[in-house]
């Protein structure tokens, strides 16, 4: 009794083990009784009619003793019930009842005899109506010409009766195991589908924790157990989709960090084996090594806002900020690296812009992650344009590139963490980080971010900010 389909199946059993012989003793009594014995009970009161009509032919059995007697031997045994004639005064003259012949020639008390006397009806006595007797009494008046000289008493034991009944006994004793293995088998059928799919469950769960390859399970079974499964391959998925996600920012880890240590390292070689005497060479090499210290920085941000993302934190340091002289900061630097490029680099930032309550550094980590995108993915001679405005309840900065654009079916993905589209792979630089954290960052200013894009002719990022 230890499995949930034992306990199932013993749940079915149980109330059919009570329920099932209940109704069937009940159902054998009101057919015995009321179906049965009635119409038996019926039955000996018409035997008694017309053993009546038959004794007003013979008027002499009820003067002589041994011809009552002879007329109730051949009478009697042409019937199934016992046959006694009384005298109107209660003597016994003849019967065939066993358990009455040591009283023939004597008074006898019948209760019914005076009522029959008085009347001169038939009374009969059902079965379980006599006291002692369990048995059905038919008594009906004999009458000679208008003279009621006594009676006819035709009684039915109830253990003939019963005798009578087996194959109603064994048919009813057959429906009644009948429906008890019915039961058993449906019982079973049932524990046993709502523990096949909670079984497999179970496997997969073992499987997970040994290792090996996560499978849905599939959703079978009652409503509750397909949202118990359902609930659970969400969870497998997550827990499947996390796995390849650490094992995307291991693989990025190990060529993000790479690629500038190994740039370091090449230009401390270069300087300890004397090339700080050039001047120039020494300053190419001293800016190299600070554009990829400055790269494994954002690197190093973009993992602490990971982090901090994984723990449900993400602190901000709202000011007022006056949001013309901070853009023209903000963007100053990425001028240099799109004329680097050979990209037309073009600035509309309205010098009425309002003052806005934010946390610089981390939208300004929004906007430079979205101009050094635009910057990446736009070839040479290409244009990229960074413009603001402000409404009403707030204010917008939009980057605008003349890139190779973003599909429809990956712009609904471009803000997953990890994910980089066609455009990103045939570019290897990144994490796939930039756009998730700085939909995270606007979203923690209770703005948005908006994706315009035609393929082929570039993208359109804009930022709403609320203007308090």
């Amino acid at each position: 009794m230890r499995s949930l389909r034992a306990r199932l199946i013993l749940s079915h059993i149980v109330p059919l083990l009570i329920v099932i012989p209940l109704v069937g003793v009940a159902l054998a009594f009101l057919l015995e009784t009321q179906v049965l014995l009635a119409g038996l009970s019926t039955e000996l009161e018409r035997q008694a009619g017309l053993v009546a009509a038959v004794a007003s032919d013979y008027p002499e059995i009820w003067f002589d003793q041994d011809r009552a007697q002879s007329f109730v031997t051949l009478i009697g045994e042409r019937l199934q019930a016992r046959m006694s004639l009384i005298r109107a005064d209660g003597l016994l003259l003849a019967t065939t009842d066993p358990d009455h012949r040591a009283f023939v020639g004597e008074e006898i008390d019948v209760p019914a005899l005076a009522e029959v006397l008085r009347t001169g009806s038939a009374v009969r006595v059902d079965y379980g109506e006599q006291p002692g007797t369990g048995a059905a009494e038919v008594i009906v008046p004999a009458v000679i010409g208008t003279r009621l000289v006594g009676v006819i008493r035709l009684t039915d034991p109830l253990a003939s009766v019963y005798e009578r009944f087996p194959r109603t006994r064994t048919l009813i004793a057959l429906v009644v195991l009948g429906g008890l293995v019915l039961g058993i088998m449906i019982g079973w059928l049932f524990a046993d589908g709502l523990g096949r799919p909670l079984r497999r469950a179970t496997d997969t769960i073992q499987r997970m924790v040994s290792g090996q390859t996560l499978e849905p399970v599939p959703e079978q079974g009652p409503r509750e157990v397909r949202l118990l499964l359902r609930a659970f391959n969400m969870l497998t998925g997550q827990l499947h989709t996390q796995e390849k996600a650490r094992q995307r920012l291991l693989a990025n880890l190990v060529h993000e960090l790479g690629r500038p240590l190994g740039a370091l390292h090449s230009a401390t070689q270069a300087l300890s084996a004397g090339a700080g005497g050039e001047p120039q060479l020494r300053q190419d090499l001293l800016n190299g090594m600070q554009t990829e210290t400055r790269r494994m920085r954002r690197l190093l941000d973009d993992l602490t806002h990971l982090y901090d993302q994984s723990l449900g934190v993400l602190e901000l340091d709202l000011r007022p900020v006056a949001l013309h002289p901070w853009l023209i900061s903000v963007m100053g630097p990425w001028r240099e690296v799109a004329h680097d490029k050979q990209l037309s680099w073009h600035l509309d930032i309205p010098t009425a812009l309002p003052v806005v309550t934010i946390d610089p550094d981390r939208l300004a980590q929004v906007l430079e992650n979205l101009t050094s995108n635009a910057i990446k993915y736009t070839p040479p001679d290409g244009t990229v344009t960074i413009s603001a405005g402000a409404e009403v309840s707030q204010v917008w900065v939009r980057v605008s590139d003349t890139g190779p654009g973003i599909t429809p079916e990956e712009q609904a993905r471009v803000f997953s963490p990890f994910y980089r589209g066609a455009a990103g792979k045939r570019f290897p630089q990144g994490m796939g980080l930039g756009l998730s954290i700085s939909r995270d960052l606007v979203t923690a200013h209770n703005g948005h971010i908006e994706l315009e894009s035609v393929l082929g002719e570039g993208s359109v990022f804009t930022v709403w900010i609320p203007r308090s």
